[in-house]
């Protein structure tokens, strides 16, 4: 959305800077008639379009987005990836930062965009409303500054959805009522469409035009629900040259692997012959779990070429190829230049081992559908967080008791994580549970996969805060051996990493960002299983090292 579109809808206000450090947007949420897979249906859209608006700023600057709920139920948006520093307030995850944007009224949010450069993304963030109300975040290197590359001839954004032929919102509230597993999805998508391998979508395939010669910026952002995806172009290599709005060192490969809640940016050159070229993205799924297996698809078309009788097609890893997931995400390095530097914690003041487990809720006389009659459930720690009526952020800010307890343990009950487990604390504890932690430490997580119930990768998103990866492991994390192994040098600095099927990650980071963050696993089904929890990072000694005041309004708990 340009300047001068972007304030319309605000001129009244008088709002709109010349300076072209902030910027407005209007999301109107609505329910729209869309049609996919040979039916139509209803679903919840920002201003129409699936994936809603762009926002594009550069670093450093804000953004202003009011919303308006003409749908409904009530939901909130999340700024994926957005540390939004000092303010909490408008991170957006419901019941944990505000509680929802009812039906038929609005909210504004600031957003406030500090060291992010690249691409990042934003979502609903209620239930399962993200399934199509999301879009992404375009942060261009601020004034005076340019890539660390060469500036490219061109870009284009690619978002990978999924789709589902039924209600998300019902589909996830029906397995939670019954316990079992929630439908998989019936189709992926590249930006909306879900490519010419589904029923009835061959001719609204998205089509990508490029000029032979020329080099594209790639946004690619995964927005699917509950599968990590790998991507490739027929033909044609990918030299991926950030995540998660953060440079790292180029990465050049013919296909990658990107879990729910990640964004890349790559470059890709058209250099082969004028012609049109298959862009596929398929499920990565190393558990014993239901998946959707099937591809979506879009077309490389280079300008001025015909339809070829045969399209190339994209060659990908076996759905279940653990090696090939691992063989790219252990290349990722960050850049750590002299314009690009990083800054890795050496003294950690502050470890939490955590525990990542799906598990079970014991139901009445076996009447669930999940394991033994039983339901499924999630945890971190033993813990299954339970979201509260009133949002966390108030509380803690306003000294309200019963909401949550800041006792969520630093570490879990210890076992064999990844051998037998079958026994092994199934059944957790439902409730609101936080972590403390003071303004400036120097914060360790280790996340330990288990082998409850179904063992698989686990893509854990903080917000708030962008960490380093400093280390990876199969099995259960040496406490003598691992550290011996991290990366201190050039970690990548990201929000959404994998922690390994029956394995570990460590991650490390400055706790500088005074406020309530939420953690989940951005596996939808788990994280409404309850794998999650609250970081609480308390006020430094000054204003500037403590959390913005409340705003004036804030939507109200109901």
């Amino acid at each position: 959305m340009s300047w001068v579109l972007a304030c319309v809808g605000f001129m009244f206000l008088g709002l709109c800077k010349a300076n072209g450090n902030t910027y407005y947007y209007d999301f109107v949420l609505t329910e729209s008639n869309f049609t996919r897979l040979c039916e139509t249906k209803t679903i919840l859209t920002a201003n129409g379009t699936l994936p809603g608006p762009t926002i594009t700023v550069r670093k450093g600057d804000t953004a202003f987005v009011n919303v308006h709920n003409q749908g409904s139920y009530g939901l909130t948006i999340h700024w994926h990836g957005v540390k939004q520093p000092r303010n909490p307030w408008y991170d957006g995850p419901e019941n944990v930062t505000q509680c929802p944007i009812q039906a038929g009224s609005n909210f504004t949010y600031e957003i406030i965009f500090s060291t992010e450069e690249g691409t990042l993304w934003w979502h609903a963030h209620s239930d399962w409303s993200r399934a199509t109300v999301y879009g992404a975040i375009i942060i261009l290197p601020a004034l005076n500054t340019t890539y660390p590359f060469a500036t490219p001839d061109g870009e284009e954004t690619l978002v990978l959805g999924s789709w589902y032929k039924g209600g998300v919102n019902e589909i996830i509230q029906n397995a939670l009522s019954t316990g079992g597993d929630p439908n998989v999805s019936d189709a992926f998508t590249i930006n909306g469409e879900p490519g010419h391998l589904y029923k009835c979508s061959n001719a609204t395939t998205y089509r990508w035009v490029v000029d032979y010669g020329k080099t594209y910026l790639l946004r690619l952002v995964n927005a699917v629900l509950n599968e990590e995806q790998f991507f490739a172009i027929a033909n044609h290599n990918l030299t991926v040259v950030a995540q998660d709005a953060a440079y790292i060192k180029p990465i050049t490969t013919s296909y990658l692997m990107i879990t729910p809640g990640q964004t890349m940016d790559i470059l890709v050159v058209a250099n082969q012959t004028p012609s049109h070229y298959d862009v596929a993205s398929t499920p990565f799924v190393d558990g014993d779990v239901a998946y959707n297996n099937s591809t979506t698809t879009a077309i490389l078309q280079y300008n001025g070429s015909t339809t070829p009788s045969t399209i190339p097609r994209a060659i990908l890893p076996d759905f279940d190829d653990g090696t090939a997931a691992s063989n790219f995400t252990t290349q990722v390095r960050a850049l750590a230049s002299k314009d690009h530097p990083i800054s890795v914690p050496l003294n950690i003041t502050h470890t939490l081992f955590i525990s990542v487990s799906v598990n079970e809720r014991i139901c009445p006389n076996s009447s669930c559908d999940g394991p033994d009659g039983n339901a499924l459930a999630a945890s971190l720690n033993n813990i299954s967080f339970v979201t509260p009526s009133t949002d966390i952020l108030q509380a803690y800010s306003g000294a309200i008791n019963g909401v949550y307890s800041a006792n969520f343990p630093h570490r879990p009950y210890i076992f064999n994580f990844t051998g037998n487990v079958r026994n092994d604390t199934i059944y957790p504890y439902f409730g609101t549970k936080v972590r403390m932690i003071k303004y400036g430490e120097e914060v360790e997580i280790i996340y330990q996969g288990t082998n409850m119930i179904a063992a698989e990768n686990h893509p854990m998103h903080l917000h708030g805060f962008s960490f380093y990866l400093v280390g990876t492991g199969s099995g259960n994390f040496d406490p003598n051996q691992a550290p011996k192994t991290y990366n201190l040098v050039d970690p990548p600095e990201v929000n959404t990493i994998g922690v390994p099927k029956n394995g570990w990650a460590t991650v490390r980071f400055k706790a500088d960002n005074p406020g309530v963050w939420f953690m989940h696993c951005h596996l939808e089904r788990h994280a409404s299983w309850g794998m999650a929890t609250v970081l609480i990072v308390t006020n430094g000694n000054t204003t500037e090292t403590s959390m913005r005041p409340a705003p004036a309004y804030m939507p109200p708990c109901t």
